[in-house]
């Protein structure tokens, strides 16, 4: 994982040098770029099977005429890179006193960096992606891409330490590459019978039509990849949320996880060193925490193994469960939107709204919902006064993508072969369901034999169709944003079935709350993702 499978010329490696802080590794950082440059890769890097660095040369320096750059590589000469490098150290030594001196960990939220973390496995994603607050990622898309592509005639999937050097080496390496083989398969067959399903409209671009065409199969044939499968990560993030994202990264079982930290750091040492020093291996804060998670885990571990296991149920369906809710969520939103607008305090004003009926609370409620035009026109942080927490089992796939939203709290269970596999219909309507279903049953016979003894590490094996259990807890407000955004028809239908019924356990618990959900799509979407291709291949002409 450390070696990039890229490979640039010593002239490419001069320039790149200029600008990210490691032309070999697959971790670097970038510096010396403008900001909006820094943004502009990453909108690019979520569909593109190059790596950030062929991305910057091809579509940026190389071409510096059309991106704005020119002049960019005799602007940053050697003597501007030193002297980079003596404002970084100055830099340092001021914030090492403010922070040794006044323990002042907002410091950290003051300044940032952009970090390419490349060739790494879906399991590692969801690790990093898990540490929400402070950064933002864009990952590898799996319907934009094709993920059967081979270097030096292998596919890309991580080869996990603990595994390669087991008895399973055979039956992990097979098993994966027979995935990724039925994965490439159906694809062309897929392809056809999407086309014949769907024909192109006359007043449909080409262009729009074969990327909407494009998202629905690799939609359909995404569950074949396996959780090992490579993606790349574009992080932003601040000083705060890396010190945070490294020390969790650093003490994780897994050896793929340990190591990104490690590397991570490296990089991250050289543009905010600062920011980052206490998650040093060897500083006495990261060693604290580390043996802080270590007592933890094994604790839990011991009190765990004391969970009777005779109500275990082994559901082999998706399913959605509002596990919590506050009795009094509704007249909570009430009094909180009453607030600000008043000189009474908070218990107050809630025994107030005790008091009222239900069409004077629906007043209230209206207020702060009935002029909402789309789903983004925010609602008012009284909603977060609402609390739901929610269990779901749902494909691996689908918990990738609702997994991601920054303010809730959400916690999986480890990902394996025993809660059942998500079916798109679309297979069997195309007669490959057979062939699906078959590599789906070979995948779980090589995890049931592998996770007997290493548990954590066969994840790597299970296909992204595989369901897993999790559970989140979010408030009204969040969960507004996440069910009218992934309910919609451009969405995956996995997750947009997640959003829909959730919505439905929210209303069916508080139908006053039906108001502020006004922009969840219940429909179901043939081709969903070609209204939006359409857009923005309308976009894209009209600003040529």
């Amino acid at each position: 994982m450390t070696q990039s499978f890229e490979e640039f010329t010593p002239e490419q490696e001069a320039l790149l040098g200029r600008f990210v802080t490691n032309t070999k590794s697959s971790i670097f950082a970038l510096y010396n770029l403008p900001e909006v440059v820094k943004g502009a890769l990453f909108s690019r890097y979520s569909r593109s099977t190059l790596g950030l660095r062929s991305l910057l040369l091809r579509e940026f320096l190389l071409n510096q005429e059309e991106s704005g750059l020119t002049d960019m590589q005799g602007g940053v000469s050697e003597t501007f890179m030193k002297d980079q490098l003596l404002a970084i150290k100055k830099a340092q030594s001021f914030y090492d006193r403010i922070l040794d001196g006044y323990g002042d960990d907002s410091i950290g939220e003051l300044g940032g960096a952009h970090l390419a973390i490349e060739n790494v496995s879906m399991i590692a994603a969801k690790a990093i992606e898990d540490c929400r607050i402070g950064g933002s990622p864009l990952e590898k898309s799996t319907r934009y891409i094709y993920f059967d592509q081979k270097i030096q005639g292998e596919y890309l999937f991580h080869r996990e330490a603990v595994l390669m050097t087991s008895a399973w080496k055979s039956l992990y390496v097979n098993t994966c590459n027979m995935l990724f083989d039925t994965y490439s398969r159906l694809i062309p067959p897929l392809t056809t019978y999407m086309t014949n399903r769907y024909p192109k409209e006359p007043e449909v671009s080409t262009n729009a039509y074969t990327a909407a065409v494009r998202a629905k199969v690799l939609d359909c044939v995404r569950g074949l990849l396996p959780a090992s499968t490579l993606t790349n990560i574009g992080l932003f993030g601040n000083g705060r949320f890396y010190e945070g994202l490294l020390h969790k990264m650093q003490v994780q079982n897994l050896a793929e996880l340990r190591e990104i930290g490690r590397l991570s750091y490296d990089e991250l040492s050289k543009v905010i060193p600062s920011f980052v020093r206490r998650a040093d291996s060897h500083h006495k804060t990261h060693v604290q925490y580390a043996q802080f998670q270590e007592a933890m885990r094994s604790e839990l571990k011991t009190l765990a193994a004391t969970v009777p296991q005779e109500h275990k149920t082994t559901p082999s369906t998706s399913s959605v469960r509002l596990i919590t809710s506050d009795p009094d969520a509704v007249l909570k939103v009430a009094a909180a939107l009453l607030y600000s607008e008043t000189d009474v305090g908070m218990s107050d004003l809630l025994e107030y709204c005790r008091t009222m009926d239900h069409e004077e609370v629906a007043k209230i409620l209206d207020a702060a919902a009935v002029y909402r035009e789309t789903r983004r026109d925010k609602s008012p942080r009284a909603l977060e006064n609402a609390v739901f927490t929610f269990e779901v089992i749902t494909d691996f796939g689908a918990y990738r993508d609702l997994q991601r939203h920054r303010t809730l709290t959400q916690e999986r269970q480890l990902l394996t072969c025993n809660l059942g596999y998500y079916v798109p219909k679309e297979l069997s309507e195309s007669g490959v369901e057979k062939e699906y279903r078959t590599a789906m049953e070979a995948a779980k016979v090589a995890f049931d034999t592998i996770s007997r003894e290493l548990p954590e590490e066969a994840q790597y094996l299970v296909p992204m169709a595989y369901n897993i259990r999790w559970y989140f807890t979010i408030n009204l407000r969040s969960l507004q944003w996440l069910l009218e955004l992934r309910s919609q028809s451009a969405g995956h239908i996995s997750y947009r079935l997640v959003a829909q019924q959730m919505a439905r356990s929210v209303i069916d618990a508080f139908p006053q709350f039906e108001r502020f959900l006004r922009f969840v799509d219940y429909d179901g979407h043939d081709i969903g993702r070609l209204d939006q291709e359409i857009r923005a291949e309308q976009k894209k002409m009209a600003s040529t």
